[in-house]
């Protein structure tokens, strides 16, 4: 398995229970996602052009 160094999001507050992503960049071309809750749980896996995408679309409905 891929060694992902996963950064929760500086948006995320400090209190448990609390809905956060975490996010690793550390791999080239390759950006991962998992929920912060269950660091064993699924990772989804991205390019980075989909990540960019990804980005830009919930950046313009916020």
């Amino acid at each position: 398995m891929t060694d992902f160094e996963f950064a929760k999001s500086s948006y995320s507050g400090g209190d448990a229970g609390q809905q956060c992503v975490e996010v690793a960049r550390n791999i080239p071309g390759t950006v991962a996602v998992r929920d912060s809750k269950d660091a064993d749980g699924p990772i989804l896996q991205l390019t980075q052009g989909s990540w960019t995408a990804f980005l830009r679309s919930v950046s313009h409905h916020g």
